[in-house]
């Protein structure tokens, strides 16, 4: 097709490169954490659905990506020119169907193989998709947001737009990208994390005798705000929670010096807002609370940091590929999915949606917040046992609540929650 290359070798992103290595050398997960199963309505066409699902999947250079090692160089590369084999529906029986989700959840190779599966299935009883996608190819907003968008539009047959933006170019045009340009932003990443220290900017160990990273868990839900608050004020969601963690995390450690990471979108142009693939980032932060300030102060101006960042996004290539923001802990925040969500007029069920918590980074910790339906605030803490209890994480849970909760008064100083 047009605009697809044809046996070019391009370099994994920085950003792909730290997810790939991660999962690799350190994760025991597959990183296979958008994949999701659907139960569609009986209204749909499963015909008609393979067949914009298949426009869209060739739509996109994306679905044509494969990893492979350079037949020169011996490094993991990506090429653009693989083959999209047509999804089509299976007609099987309900037995049947429940043996090939349960395969279809097992890992799968990765090495000049397709990175994403989609799979349409129909039984006596129902009907469904099940689909996920290599977390170094694909952002959840991609495969949750954009991908569902565009198979619906063609579903309904609305005019869709014909030239997709190509992620291979996206991918050349960063890798080409002056040293001298990203100069600037790399000083600015340096700077900022050359001074990260596990035993000071994470919570204190709390658990002996366990060698290795042991995965744990704690859902909490906020008693002390509900989402009213961010209606009548200017504050953005995003950054009120980042700022929440980070006293919290100052509060925790005894340490006013905080070092952490946002987990952002990295979609800042119209033309990125539409490019299927991976755009995720990871924008870390840092602050010293020992200058005294308002509330309202401190969010506003952790707001323009959080800009600044933005600027240096390109730069991050030094963060990724010298590892200096390892083990950080790390901060989502990000709208909760329903149960149940309308394509084509109709409402689909989802039956099983991968959970973040099993993708292929092991932080130490990882803060995610969701915003319900119901206007609450649910907390997931995703942390190693090896260094900390239960009973730590859920103190930490509710060292949070009760700092969110103070902080709806801008006019709080920020010693009076440190204090």
């Amino acid at each position: 097709m047009e605009g697809f290359s044809t046996k070019k070798f391009y370099p994994l992103r920085p950003v792909q490169r730290w997810l790939v290595d991660t999962h690799f050398n350190k994760a025991k997960s597959t990183m296979m954490n958008i994949g999701a199963l659907f139960k569609m309505s009986h209204a749909i066409d499963m015909n008609r659905l393979a067949a914009a699902i298949n426009v869209v999947l060739n739509s996109h250079d994306i679905f044509r990506c494969r990893f492979l090692f350079h037949p020169e160089t011996s490094d993991l590369c990506q090429i653009f020119d693989g083959e999209i084999q047509p999804v089509q529906v299976e007609h099987i029986s309900d037995e049947e169907f429940d043996k090939r989700v349960d395969k279809l959840r097992e890992p799968y190779r990765i090495i000049n193989k397709p990175l994403w599966r989609i799979y349409l299935f129909q039984t006596p009883t129902a009907k469904y998709m099940f689909g996920d996608f290599y977390h170094a190819v694909m952002d959840g907003v991609a495969a949750s947001y954009l991908l569902w968008r565009e198979i619906d539009a063609v579903y309904r047959g609305r005019k869709r737009q014909q030239s997709a933006p190509s992620y291979a170019a996206y991918v050349e045009e960063e890798a080409n990208i002056p040293p001298e340009v990203l100069a600037e932003g790399h000083t600015y990443w340096r700077k900022m994390l050359s001074h990260f220290d596990k035993s000071r900017h994470l919570p204190p160990v709390n658990v002996q005798g366990v060698a290795a990273w042991t995965k744990g868990n704690v859902d909490y839900t906020f008693k002390n705000i509900f989402n009213e608050f961010f209606r009548n004020t200017h504050v953005n969601e995003n950054n009120f929670f980042l700022g929440a963690t980070m006293l919290t995390l100052a509060k925790i450690t005894g340490n006013k010096d905080v070092v952490m990471s946002r987990v952002n979108n990295g979609r800042t142009n119209m033309k990125e807002r539409r490019l299927m693939g991976l755009m995720l980032e990871q924008l870390p932060c840092a602050w010293d609370f020992t200058q005294d300030m308002f509330i309202g102060e401190f969010v506003d101006k952790l707001e323009g940091q959080i800009h600044i960042g933005t600027k240096y996004r390109k730069s991050l290539d030094i963060v990724y590929n010298d590892g200096l923001e390892d083990d950080c802990v790390s901060f989502i925040f990000q709208k909760n999915i329903n149960n149940e969500f309308i394509f084509c007029d109709t409402p689909v069920e989802i039956v099983y949606l991968p959970p973040n918590e099993i993708s292929a980074v092991e932080n130490a910790l990882d803060v995610e917040i969701n915003i319900e339906d119901t206007g609450r605030y649910s907390l997931y803490l995703d942390y190693d046992a090896s260094r900390y209890s239960e009973a730590e994480m859920k103190n930490f849970a509710a060292t949070l609540d009760e700092i969110v909760r103070v902080m709806q008064n801008p006019a709080t100083h920020t010693a009076q929650i440190l204090g």
